[in-house]
């Protein structure tokens, strides 16, 4: 059995229409969503798959109604597949129940997880030439050592709250605790 499912993520759009194109046939309105294909909550794709059986195909209009990234698509096609489930695309002509949709979509993943590791491997690299340029990692210190001098003063003579501190010093009590020794601010 064939189970469409349709997604449009425009206001302009409609499913009877979408992005222009016309489906042939009715389409049933809980198996479809109006929301974009980045959201994970896909009440129609979930409804759609709840319908599909072992033998049955999910049927698109095109491989980006039923997500946004190469990742997503192939994380959803594997999954069909392993309860044999087919996936037909029919745009791009990919039909996994046949062994060139198969192929297809085998060569999508390789590219995916290709793309994966060059990324990874260009994160690596330049962490590591940011570290022997002398950079670390993470947001910039809040308060220069100078301030932070400043700041233990303040906090030693017991007459200054924390909340004047860190008025006078323009941070929150979260940056005047982060700066501090727990024995500096024990007894506040």
């Amino acid at each position: 059995m064939l189970i469409g499912h349709a997604r449009v993520s425009t206001q302009d759009q409609t499913l009877a229409r979408p992005a222009g194109r016309t489906y042939r046939g009715r389409l049933r309105a809980d198996l479809n969503d109006t929301a974009s294909g980045a959201l994970s909550d896909r009440p129609g794709l979930a409804q759609a798959r709840s319908h599909l059986r072992p033998g049955d195909t999910l049927v698109v209009w095109r491989l980006d109604r039923l997500g946004r990234s190469l990742r997503h698509l192939i994380e959803t096609v594997t999954g069909l597949s392993a309860q044999s489930i087919g996936f037909r695309s029919l745009q791009e002509q990919i039909d996994t129940t046949t062994a060139g949709g198969k192929l297809v979509f085998h060569v999508f993943g390789a590219l995916a997880e290709f793309e994966r590791d060059l990324i990874g491997e260009r994160t690596r690299a330049g962490l590591e030439a940011a570290r022997s340029r002398g950079r670390v990692g993470g947001p910039p210190r809040k308060l220069s050592a100078k301030q932070v001098a400043q700041l233990r003063t303040l906090a030693f003579d017991t007459s200054n709250s924390v909340q004047d501190i860190c008025q006078t010093l323009g941070i929150s009590r979260a940056t005047y605790y982060r700066y501090l020794s727990p024995t500096t601010h024990k007894a506040r």
